[in-house]
Protein backbone atom coordinates (compact mmCIF):
# COMPACT_ATOMS: atom_id res chain seq x y z
CA UNK A 1 0.00 0.00 0.00
CA UNK A 2 1.41 3.61 -1.33
CA UNK A 3 2.10 5.68 1.85
CA UNK A 4 1.25 9.46 1.18
CA UNK A 5 3.10 11.35 4.08
CA UNK A 6 1.75 14.60 5.56
CA UNK A 7 5.07 16.19 5.85
CA UNK A 8 7.63 16.50 3.20
CA UNK A 9 10.65 18.24 3.01
CA UNK A 10 12.22 19.41 -0.10
CA UNK A 11 16.28 19.49 -0.19
CA UNK A 12 18.15 22.65 -1.83
CA UNK A 13 21.55 24.15 -2.15
CA UNK A 14 20.70 26.85 -3.95
CA UNK A 15 19.28 29.12 -1.46
CA UNK A 16 21.30 28.44 1.45
CA UNK A 17 24.80 26.11 1.64
CA UNK A 18 25.46 26.02 4.95
CA UNK A 19 23.73 22.12 4.49
CA UNK A 20 24.41 19.83 1.90
CA UNK A 21 21.38 17.17 0.37
CA UNK A 22 22.35 14.51 2.16
CA UNK A 23 22.91 17.05 6.03
CA UNK A 24 19.13 18.14 5.09
CA UNK A 25 18.08 14.58 4.84
CA UNK A 26 19.28 13.49 7.70
CA UNK A 27 18.07 16.51 9.73
CA UNK A 28 14.67 15.78 7.79
CA UNK A 29 14.60 12.24 8.77
CA UNK A 30 15.51 12.82 12.81
CA UNK A 31 12.95 15.32 12.83
CA UNK A 32 9.68 13.05 11.79
CA UNK A 33 9.55 14.22 7.92
CA UNK A 34 7.53 11.67 6.33
CA UNK A 35 8.64 12.28 3.19
CA UNK A 36 12.31 13.79 1.97
CA UNK A 37 12.17 14.59 -1.81
CA UNK A 38 15.88 15.16 -3.60
CA UNK A 39 15.82 18.19 -5.83
CA UNK A 40 18.16 19.69 -7.50
CA UNK A 41 18.19 21.55 -10.91
CA UNK A 42 21.88 21.66 -11.92
CA UNK A 43 23.56 18.59 -10.82
CA UNK A 44 24.72 15.97 -13.51
CA UNK A 45 22.68 12.97 -13.32
CA UNK A 46 25.87 10.86 -12.52
CA UNK A 47 26.78 12.50 -9.11
CA UNK A 48 22.30 12.86 -8.38
CA UNK A 49 22.42 9.18 -8.68
CA UNK A 50 25.37 8.69 -6.04
CA UNK A 51 23.51 11.14 -3.81
CA UNK A 52 19.84 9.70 -4.42
CA UNK A 53 21.32 6.39 -3.45
CA UNK A 54 22.63 7.81 -0.10
CA UNK A 55 19.64 9.16 0.86
CA UNK A 56 17.22 6.43 0.19
CA UNK A 57 19.66 4.52 2.63
CA UNK A 58 18.92 6.63 5.04
CA UNK A 59 15.00 7.11 4.45
CA UNK A 60 14.59 3.35 4.04
CA UNK A 61 16.37 2.77 7.74
CA UNK A 62 13.32 5.03 8.89
CA UNK A 63 10.82 4.07 6.82
CA UNK A 64 10.62 7.30 5.27
CA UNK A 65 9.12 7.65 1.90
CA UNK A 66 11.99 9.16 -0.49
CA UNK A 67 11.12 11.52 -3.84
CA UNK A 68 13.18 12.12 -6.49
CA UNK A 69 12.17 15.65 -7.70
CA UNK A 70 11.66 15.83 -12.17
CA UNK A 71 14.34 13.23 -12.59
CA UNK A 72 13.03 9.89 -13.57
CA UNK A 73 15.94 8.66 -14.69
CA UNK A 74 17.80 9.11 -11.19
CA UNK A 75 14.63 8.14 -9.20
CA UNK A 76 14.81 4.29 -11.17
CA UNK A 77 18.35 4.44 -10.66
CA UNK A 78 18.30 5.07 -7.24
CA UNK A 79 15.36 2.72 -6.54
CA UNK A 80 13.56 5.83 -5.41
CA UNK A 81 10.34 5.35 -3.71
CA UNK A 82 8.80 8.04 -6.16
CA UNK A 83 9.19 10.80 -8.27
CA UNK A 84 7.73 14.03 -8.40
CA UNK A 85 6.97 15.24 -11.85
CA UNK A 86 6.48 19.45 -12.87
CA UNK A 87 3.92 20.69 -15.55
CA UNK A 88 7.01 20.64 -18.02
CA UNK A 89 8.03 17.26 -17.19
CA UNK A 90 7.24 13.89 -18.15
CA UNK A 91 3.55 13.44 -18.17
CA UNK A 92 2.27 11.03 -15.61
CA UNK A 93 0.78 8.90 -17.41
CA UNK A 94 4.13 7.86 -18.88
CA UNK A 95 6.50 7.86 -15.71
CA UNK A 96 3.54 5.49 -14.65
CA UNK A 97 4.30 3.32 -17.68
CA UNK A 98 7.82 3.15 -16.55
CA UNK A 99 8.17 3.71 -12.95
CA UNK A 100 4.90 1.02 -12.71
CA UNK A 101 2.48 0.94 -10.54
CA UNK A 102 3.77 0.70 -6.88
CA UNK A 103 5.57 3.58 -7.07
CA UNK A 104 4.46 6.96 -6.02
CA UNK A 105 4.19 9.70 -8.99
CA UNK A 106 3.41 13.18 -7.53
CA UNK A 107 2.25 16.18 -10.22
CA UNK A 108 2.58 19.76 -9.67
CA UNK A 109 -0.49 21.72 -10.22
CA UNK A 110 -1.04 25.69 -10.56
CA UNK A 111 -4.93 25.85 -11.23
CA UNK A 112 -7.53 23.59 -11.00
CA UNK A 113 -7.08 22.39 -14.47
CA UNK A 114 -3.70 21.18 -14.06
CA UNK A 115 -4.72 19.48 -10.79
CA UNK A 116 -7.74 17.68 -12.23
CA UNK A 117 -5.28 16.71 -15.17
CA UNK A 118 -2.73 15.40 -12.38
CA UNK A 119 -5.76 13.29 -11.15
CA UNK A 120 -7.48 12.21 -14.42
CA UNK A 121 -3.45 11.51 -15.34
CA UNK A 122 -3.44 8.90 -12.15
CA UNK A 123 -0.96 11.17 -9.83
CA UNK A 124 -0.97 9.60 -6.21
CA UNK A 125 -0.92 13.17 -5.05
CA UNK A 126 -0.95 17.08 -6.08
CA UNK A 127 1.76 19.26 -5.42
CA UNK A 128 0.07 22.51 -5.25
CA UNK A 129 1.28 26.11 -5.11
CA UNK A 130 2.73 28.29 -3.94
CA UNK A 131 0.37 29.30 -1.78
CA UNK A 132 2.15 32.05 -0.11
CA UNK A 133 4.57 34.32 -1.53
CA UNK A 134 7.82 32.32 -1.52
CA UNK A 135 11.54 33.43 -2.43
CA UNK A 136 13.44 29.62 -3.38
CA UNK A 137 12.40 29.82 -6.93
CA UNK A 138 10.96 32.62 -9.17
CA UNK A 139 6.90 32.38 -9.60
CA UNK A 140 5.06 34.70 -12.82
CA UNK A 141 2.17 33.95 -10.91
CA UNK A 142 0.30 35.39 -7.65
CA UNK A 143 0.43 33.11 -4.70
CA UNK A 144 -2.84 31.11 -4.48
CA UNK A 145 -3.47 32.34 -0.75
CA UNK A 146 -5.60 29.66 1.48
CA UNK A 147 -9.18 30.80 -0.50
CA UNK A 148 -6.98 28.89 -3.97
CA UNK A 149 -6.34 26.10 -1.87
CA UNK A 150 -9.65 25.33 -0.88
CA UNK A 151 -10.84 25.48 -4.43
CA UNK A 152 -8.84 22.62 -5.43
CA UNK A 153 -9.69 20.68 -1.59
CA UNK A 154 -13.19 20.94 -3.15
CA UNK A 155 -12.62 19.64 -6.45
CA UNK A 156 -10.39 16.40 -6.35
CA UNK A 157 -10.34 14.02 -4.27
CA UNK A 158 -6.20 13.33 -4.55
CA UNK A 159 -4.32 13.92 -1.69
CA UNK A 160 -2.88 17.79 -1.69
CA UNK A 161 0.31 18.56 -0.40
CA UNK A 162 0.39 22.57 -0.41
CA UNK A 163 4.04 23.75 -1.48
CA UNK A 164 5.28 28.00 -1.53
CA UNK A 165 6.21 30.19 1.62
CA UNK A 166 4.78 27.62 4.38
CA UNK A 167 6.06 27.92 7.83
CA UNK A 168 5.64 27.33 11.06
CA UNK A 169 3.03 30.82 11.62
CA UNK A 170 0.80 29.42 8.36
CA UNK A 171 1.09 26.09 8.41
CA UNK A 172 -2.09 25.48 11.16
CA UNK A 173 -4.45 27.23 8.32
CA UNK A 174 -3.39 24.68 5.98
CA UNK A 175 -3.84 21.82 7.45
CA UNK A 176 -7.17 23.13 9.13
CA UNK A 177 -8.37 24.01 5.41
CA UNK A 178 -8.55 20.06 5.18
CA UNK A 179 -5.40 19.90 2.91
CA UNK A 180 -3.46 16.38 2.97
CA UNK A 181 0.24 17.59 3.91
CA UNK A 182 2.80 20.39 3.63
CA UNK A 183 6.14 20.53 1.30
CA UNK A 184 8.71 22.80 3.08
CA UNK A 185 11.91 24.12 1.62
CA UNK A 186 13.12 27.74 2.90
CA UNK A 187 11.54 27.07 6.59
CA UNK A 188 13.54 24.15 7.11
CA UNK A 189 16.51 24.44 5.29
CA UNK A 190 17.60 28.17 6.41
CA UNK A 191 16.57 27.42 9.72
CA UNK A 192 19.23 27.59 12.42
CA UNK A 193 17.74 24.46 13.73
CA UNK A 194 16.20 22.24 10.89
CA UNK A 195 15.95 19.23 12.64
CA UNK A 196 13.78 21.43 15.79
CA UNK A 197 11.25 23.02 12.38
CA UNK A 198 10.80 19.83 11.52
CA UNK A 199 9.73 18.52 14.94
CA UNK A 200 7.75 21.41 15.31
CA UNK A 201 5.90 21.38 12.21
CA UNK A 202 5.10 17.75 12.50
CA UNK A 203 3.32 18.74 16.23
CA UNK A 204 1.14 20.99 14.31
CA UNK A 205 0.06 18.64 11.31
CA UNK A 206 -0.97 16.39 14.13
CA UNK A 207 -2.23 18.51 16.57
Amino acid sequence: MKRIGRLCVITDTVIQNKYTHVDIAEMAVNGGAEIVQFRDKEMPAGEMINIAKFIAKICRRRNVTFIVNDRIDVAMSSDADGVHLGITDLPVSEARRLFGKEKIIGGTAHTLEEAKFAEDQGADYIGYGHIYPTYTKFKPEQPKGIDGLKIILESIKTPVIAIGGIDLDNSREIISAGCHGIAVIGSVVRADNPEKVVKQLRRVIYA
